[in-house]
């Protein structure tokens, strides 16, 4: 029996050391929860994290920043029943072309159809309710510009402009022939609304 006793000892010894490194081992899982963890950290700072910290709030305010930047507004045209025309850009590009782009605001109580946007040329009657009869005033050369066509006659320019609803914003563009290259500025003009001054820029 003595032997015996013997025997089981060094056996026993080596189950101890088996058992403490089976512990380690636990210790290095350990290490790899904390692996695990670092995607979510990283995901943390993204900006669409809103829980971010740290250097994740930078991140996000920095997302944030461009949409904040408020829109230079050119000119704004103000019409009948609280309809206001913002021109937010009038760019002169390579091609010989000028276009002006801003919003229209229905800030009325009733829906706003722009009918007579179109203008009177029965040319333009298949633009429908759009800004088709716009024109861009060079009073220093005295000439007038109109809304550029299509093949087809319809103006290159925002078509379907109805049902406006009150508080609704829709863009708008319109392309004109560019005047010559001295002319830095032009009157924006549009039926039923007070013509605007509008600096051009090059593209």
């Amino acid at each position: 029996m003595r032997t015996r006793y013997t025997a089981l000892g060094p056996m026993a010894l080596a189950v101890g050391v088996v058992l403490v490194l089976a512990g380690c081992g636990g210790g290095s899982g350990g290490s790899g929860d904390s692996d695990a963890k670092a995607p979510t950290t990283t995901a943390a700072t993204h900006p669409a994290n809103g829980t971010a910290k740290g250097g994740g709030d930078s991140a996000a305010e920095a997302s944030a920043t461009p949409s904040s930047t408020p829109t230079t507004v050119l000119a704004q045209l103000k019409g009948e029943d609280g309809v206001l025309v913002s021109i937010t850009s009038a760019v002169r590009d390579s091609g010989g072309f000028v276009t002006v782009q801003g919003e229209i605001v229905n800030d009325g109580s009733g829906v706003f159809n722009a009918t007579t946007w179109r203008g009177e040329e029965l040319a333009l009657v298949s633009s429908g309710p759009s800004v088709a009869g716009a024109v861009l005033v060079d009073e220093a050369a005295k000439k007038r510009y109109y809304v550029l066509r299509d093949t087809e006659g319809k103006c290159l320019c925002t078509m379907g402009l109805i049902e406006i609803r009150p508080k609704e914003t829709r863009p708008f563009f319109a392309q004109f022939p560019a005047p010559p290259a001295g002319t830095t500025s032009v009157e924006f003009e549009l039926p039923t609304m007070p013509p605007a001054k509008i600096p051009l820029s090059e593209g």
